[in-house]
């Protein structure tokens, strides 16, 4: 979500019991403000937070004009102090993965591990991604890809209507894609390569790992992730309205399959 329309996204997606204290709320609303200053930042977008044991890590992130350029990412114990993220390499994913339980909520808490060869690190790597590519999702049309290959936001864009709204193959994974590289010729004839340059949700698998819903009277679009609980975005149809959070502990619901 972005810093400036955090207060009422929140409301936005509270059905969910997704939320912020009030105080949680004020001080966060500052300082990501002051967060896109000094690090100089066109934009902030507060990721959500993960629960931990101990504390929650609170995320933001920080983009540049070109909105599919890699973020950078921040975190703060407290919504006040932020700390820069070093980016995650692929060694550095692969162990993560083969940590289990949840977060302790201490960056100083050391964790232990046991080597794995490199083809199990190469799985793990995939599955370590699927957060991330689950998290950031856009409604299509809200950015366009130029010629050049960089992608800006839509400035026509005026939101979906109710209809296309209520339908996963409207919205988009903003990440790289890996579904559309599969299509067929005849297939991607039909897309338009402006807006068409991600992958749909309607993808995603399990087949149902996906509830939209109408709220707030059907005048709110919300989708919630089955598979990584906590996670929510909204769309008001017909305004450029949306948005995406993660609250939650950072674990895979991997009883998904069973419960559909």
């Amino acid at each position: 979500m972005e810093a400036a329309s955090l207060p009422a996204a929140l409301e936005l997606v509270a059905g969910g019991g997704a939320g912020l204290s009030p105080e949680k709320r004020a001080v966060l609303g500052a300082s990501l403000l002051l967060l896109q200053r000094d690090y100089r930042f066109e934009r902030v977008w507060f990721w959500g937070c993960i629960q931990g044991v101990r504390g929650a890590y609170y995320i933001a992130e920080g983009l540049g004009p070109d909105r599919a350029a890699p973020r950078s990412r921040l975190y703060s114990l407290n919504c006040v102090e932020w700390s820069l993220l070093p980016p995650a390499t692929d060694e550095m994913v692969a162990q993560a993965e083969q940590l289990k339980g949840r977060f302790q909520g201490d960056p100083s808490f050391e964790y232990t591990y046991t080597e794995i060869n490199a083809e199990d690190a190469e799985r793990l790597f995939e599955d370590g991604k699927k957060i991330d590519r689950a998290v950031g999702i856009i409604p299509r049309g809200a950015f366009v890809k130029t010629p050049l290959g960089s992608v800006r936001e839509n400035r026509h864009f005026e939101g979906l209507s109710l209809t296309e709204a209520k339908k996963l193959s409207s919205y988009f994974h903003f990440t790289k894609p890996v579904n559309l590289k599969k299509k067929t010729l005849l297939e991607k004839a039909d897309l338009d390569p402006s807006t068409d340059f991600l992958d749909s949700l309607e993808h995603d698998i399990p087949q149902g790992s996906w509830a939209v819903q109408l709220e707030k009277g059907g005048t709110v679009v919300v989708l919630r992730s089955l598979l990584w609980l906590g996670l929510t975005f909204y769309h008001v149809p017909m305004t450029k309205q949306y948005g995406y959070i993660y609250f939650g502990t950072g674990e895979k619901n991997l009883d998904l399959p069973f419960m559909l």
